[in-house]
């Protein structure tokens, strides 16, 4: 069975495994929750405890498991795994790699610290970002090493505006530098986020310094569909004027 954990802090959403997990608890208390969510706009983190009780999936609910985990994609903002059980473990690290959102195992005796890093306020977005309605542009601001989620909170903006206008005008990345990634995943959501958008995309604006910021539009043209170009870092205003001008 699965029941919620009701001692929680306020933004922390928790699951219980016990015994054995079938269809009828994705059903009953899995469904709900992220549904719920979802109507309220906001994001999970959830906390997932297997205790040594927990036996295992019937055949239905490992097939709930995938299925809600495909429809609610976007809503789980990241999740902590809280188990003894090695089989467990090993089996979510592994898929944790290729989730969009960010996965991490803890202990049992480690769920206080898997519950501070839910909620910790670093794991705000590393990506500030901001659409300008009137230009139809969007432009980046990354701080931090990016993370799946990340490009979840991206999709939540841009996917509502490109089913709506068909493309964004400009997207413009203004960074002091390329930040990196915290995660094989995380790289391979922002692979996953590029190639889903690029061709939606008019133009793409770098704002940065350094040599090699300004050989980045010549790479680029061979690999997107957007038009690139380069500013220097103090020409953010031309740089998100030129993305979104119109072709006579």
């Amino acid at each position: 069975m699965i029941k919620l954990i009701q001692d929680l802090p306020a933004e922390i959403d928790g699951l219980d495994a016990i015994g054995t997990v079938n269809r009828e608890d994705y059903q009953k208390v899995v469904d709900p929750l992220l549904e719920r969510a979802h109507r309220e706009g906001r994001r999970v983190r959830l906390l997932y405890r297997f205790s040594a009780e927990f036996q295992g999936f019937s055949a239905g609910a490992a097939w709930e498991d995938m299925r809600v985990g495909l429809h609610y994609l976007r809503v789980i903002e990241r999740a902590a795994v809280v188990t003894d059980l090695g089989w467990l473990r090993d089996g979510v690290r592994l898929a944790g790699a290729f989730m969009p959102c960010a996965m991490r195992v803890f202990a049992t005796a480690e769920e206080a610290e898997a519950i501070a890093w839910l909620a910790d306020l670093e794991a705000g977005a590393r990506i500030s970002h901001r659409l300008i309605p009137d230009s139809g542009v969007l432009v980046l601001e990354p701080h931090g090493r990016l993370r799946q989620e990340d490009f979840d909170a991206l999709a939540l903006t841009v996917d509502p505006w490109v089913e709506s206008y068909g493309e964004l005008s400009g997207l413009v990345i203004h960074a002091s530098a390329l930040p990196g990634w915290e995660s094989l995943g995380a790289l391979l959501r922002h692979l996953n986020f590029v190639r889903e958008h690029h061709t939606k995309v008019r133009r793409l604006a770098i704002v940065t310094d350094g040599k090699a910021s300004e050989l980045a539009p010549r790479i680029l043209q061979h690999l997107i569909h957007a038009e690139p170009r380069h500013f220097s870092s103090d020409k953010l205003a031309e740089a998100i004027a030129w993305a979104g001008e119109r072709s006579p």
